[in-house]
Order: structure tokens, then sequence, then C-alpha cells
């Protein structure tokens, strides 16, 4: 496995801040998208599927303000054309039924992906 400065690829899972989770619920909330991404990118972009995983699957969990940033960000990840996924909670536990809790980007090339996330904080 490379070093972590060297890591090529990563997952980006973006996360609302605006709405208050447990920790429990966002570890949750932040796999599903990792894993929607995931499945998605194993069947659409299998060689970068493969780098990916070969290379330690890299995820890094940023925050977002609100619903409204999370959407500008999808679109600026669809724009550059990585694979997005958003995520809406089914609303059994915490939050209502079809909240967005959270935006999965990737995988991608680190160096295409910090143009769109770079400047955002860790979660």
């Amino acid at each position: 496995m490379p070093d972590r400065e060297n890591w090529e690829y990563k997952m980006v899972i973006l996360v609302r801040e605006d709405i208050r989770l447990s920790p429990g619920k966002m570890a949750v909330q932040v796999a599903h998208a990792a894993v929607s991404c995931t499945l998605t990118a194993r069947t659409s972009a299998k060689r970068l599927f493969k780098s990916w995983l070969r290379e330690g699957q890299r995820k890094v969990v940023l925050k977002v303000a609100d619903l409204a940033e999370l959407q500008e960000m999808e679109i600026r990840a669809r724009k550059a054309g990585f694979i997005v996924e958003r995520i809406a909670d089914a609303g059994l536990t915490e939050i209502p039924p079809g909240t967005v809790t959270c935006l999965g980007i990737g995988p991608g090339l680190s160096k295409e992906m910090d143009p769109v996330t770079g400047h955002l904080k860790l979660a």
C-alpha cells in the first residue's frame, strides 16, 4: 500500500452540519454513501474501481453547512464527471423520512477531486 501522502485515488463523503445526528447515525449514513458509490463504481467504472480498491480504498469525510451547499457540491461533482450518490434517510429513527444526510463522491483521482472538494473541512 502506498504512503498516505502519495495516494492517487479517494472517495469523498460530504455530511451536513445543520442536522443533528448521533455519532452512530452519522456513521451509518456515511457507510450508506460509501457502499452506494462503491457499487456504482464497480459496475460503471471498473478500471477506476480496481485501482482505488488496490490502493486501500481511501475515504475522506468532509462537512458542508446545509442542504443548499450539499446540492451545490452535487452539481459541481456531476459536472466534473464523478460518480455521485445522494443519501436520504428512511426516517425510522432520528430524522424525518427523506432527509438528505450526505453525499458520496467518487472514487476518483485525488488530483481531480481536490479542485471540487478541497476547500471543505474534515468532519
